[in-house]
């Protein structure tokens, strides 16, 4: 009662019905403004929408707001299945904000092209073939992160391009990356070769073989 004296806009939603709604911005007051929502809750009015759970209906204004949706159009504010859409745009945020951070990660590891080049390039132009598989060194970020890309492992992600210790080469045949190949330079071997998913090819053992006898390079 004290937010209704104290909010013209909470008597609206008692005359409305719209209970829910009204508890929630009563009970969070000084943590949600409900000038940000109402426009949306002005169309549940006009609908007779009544959301079970406020929380999860401002959550999902909050999502739809995030995407750049029209808060005035009752195809949005006023779901069939509340609790569905926003689960789906829970998820759609979260792969969104992964895109962000991947392409915050890229445009920070371009910057680190002339580190790659300085720490790698004695290494650039080695390649060598058993007449079907080809591994040959990786030499640049972008190829790196392509590789990575293509292949749906941590090769980029983790920075082993990096390492003053690793050398990153690509296996494939006929053009297409099977493989790819992580190498310590201290110890000159294979520390792992891994295809997609990082899972294991059958060609596998012909990789690390054909790498180890070519390792002297």
């Amino acid at each position: 009662f004290l937010y209704i004296l104290t909010e013209n806009r909470a008597e609206t939603l008692m005359k409305a019905g719209q209970t829910n709604i009204l508890k929630h911005f009563a009970y969070n007051r000084g943590y949600k403004d409900i000038s940000d929502y109402w426009a949306s809750i002005k169309i549940c009015i006009r609908n007779d929408y009544k959301p079970n759970d406020a929380s999860i209906w401002c959550d999902y204004i909050d999502l739809l707001r995030f995407f750049g949706k029209d808060l005035h159009n009752a195809k949005y504010v006023c779901p069939a299945d509340l609790e569905a859409e926003h689960d789906r745009y829970v998820e759609k945020k979260r792969a969104y904000l992964e895109r962000q951070q991947k392409e915050e990660a890229k445009k920070k590891a371009l910057e680190n092209e002339a580190l790659f080049h300085e720490m790698k390039s004695k290494f650039f132009g080695i390649g060598f073939t058993d007449g079907i598989i080809q591994v040959r060194v990786l030499e640049s970020v972008q190829e790196i992160m392509l590789e990575g890309d293509l292949l749906h492992h941590c090769v980029f992600t983790n920075d082993y391009h990096l390492k003053p210790d690793s050398l990153i080469l690509s296996a494939c045949i006929d053009g297409k990356r099977i493989e790819t190949v992580e190498i310590s330079l201290s110890k000159l071997r294979v520390i792992q070769s891994r295809g997609v998913c990082n899972q294991n090819t059958e060609y596998h053992d012909k990789i690390v073989k054909l790498v180890n006898k070519n390792i002297s390079l």
